[in-house]
């Protein structure tokens, strides 16, 4: 596979978002076919893994940790901090907190260096910039796990090219990792410029529209756990509007030679060399579709028509509900 720079990494062209093996779509695969689908990743080539103590509230990280520790040397490791599952109310429940003071964030580390099983996590995302810190202080907080040797590098999610500027300031930020797609343009307002401008690599989950753009999905079907439930892009009113878009955009994955889901990674692959996506999936066909679409070649002509059929003007919805609107730092159209 095609490799890109992150950071002082080099890399496969496409990563592995290591979500979707435990955690938000529905009821995750067992823990063998989870293994046995991240050694199959880095087989195919893939040597970008990108977890987070939130996902499955550490089931992620010790998976991850479980199949690949022993071919540690062969690939870069990302995780997150910043946001995972604390027993707020002392009755053995986790629930989803957002927390970015240093000592939470230590602490955070250190547990996910146990669960990866190993001595160095690569590149260290804060999750989610907690609003009741300041930036400068949460990455203070990671500066110093750099200092410790527990991190090589630092990374943000979901923040704004202003956030980014003001960290950046306080330690060099390896990458910047946010929702990036065809129907998801909200770093091309400012944050893709500034990445770019600081010399950051642009790492893009949810490549494919959270699955929108692999084909029609039957929403009322989805599990009751799903987080496209509470994605105002796929209520009825909006879903039945955004599905207008798919049929053309098929029509141009047949034109093209590929299938949809190639075509949406291929598009975000020829934005820039500094661009990583990195989908997720539990299925091992998905995985295989998915790394196809580093071999697809796209012409400035087909790119400009899936500019103009899928963009920020033509999708219906909110990527996010209010809550969750609340919690990120991007900038919105």
């Amino acid at each position: 596979m095609q490799q890109r720079q992150l950071g002082p990494f080099q890399v496969s062209a496409l990563g592995l978002g290591c979500m979707n093996i435990c955690h938000a779509y529905g009821a995750p695969v067992t823990p063998d076919a989870a293994e046995r689908l991240l050694q199959s990743a880095l087989d195919q080539g893939i040597t970008h893994f990108d977890t987070a103590a939130l996902y499955g509230f550490g089931v992620s990280e010790t998976l991850v940790g479980k199949a690949l520790s022993k071919r540690r040397s062969e690939f870069t490791l990302a995780s997150k901090c910043g946001m995972q599952g604390v027993d707020v109310a002392n009755d053995g429940k986790l629930v989803r907190v957002i927390d970015g003071r240093p000592e939470t964030i230590r602490a955070t580390c250190e547990a996910a260096l146990k669960r990866l099983k190993t001595d160095v996590i690569d590149l260290y995302y804060l999750h989610r910039w907690d609003k009741q810190v300041p930036i400068e202080e949460s990455v203070g907080g990671l500066s110093d796990l750099v200092r410790a040797g527990k991190i090589q590098t630092i990374g943000l999610s979901e923040v704004s090219a202003s956030t980014l500027r003001k960290a950046h300031a306080v330690h060099p930020i390896t990458a910047l990792q946010t929702e990036y797609s065809l129907w998801t343009r909200n770093p091309e307002i400012a944050v893709l410029q500034a990445c770019r401008e600081l010399g950051v690599a642009f790492v893009a989950f949810s490549p494919v529209a959270r699955g929108f753009l692999c084909g029609e999905i039957d929403v009322g079907a989805l599990d009751a756990k799903d987080i496209r439930r509470t994605m105002p892009r796929f209520a009825p009113e909006n879903y039945a509007a955004n599905l207008k878009l798919l049929a053309p955009f098929q029509a141009i994955a047949r034109e093209v030679g590929c299938t949809p889901a190639q075509l949406a990674i291929a598009w975000l692959l020829h934005l820039g060399n500094d661009i990583l996506p990195i989908p997720g999936t539990a299925s091992d066909d998905h995985l295989r579709e998915n790394v196809g679409a580093a071999d697809v070649k796209l012409d400035a002509a087909t790119m400009a028509k899936l500019d103009a059929l899928i963009n920020q003007q033509t999708v219906k919805g909110n990527r996010y509900n209010e809550q969750a609107n609340r919690e990120v730092d991007t900038e919105t159209y």
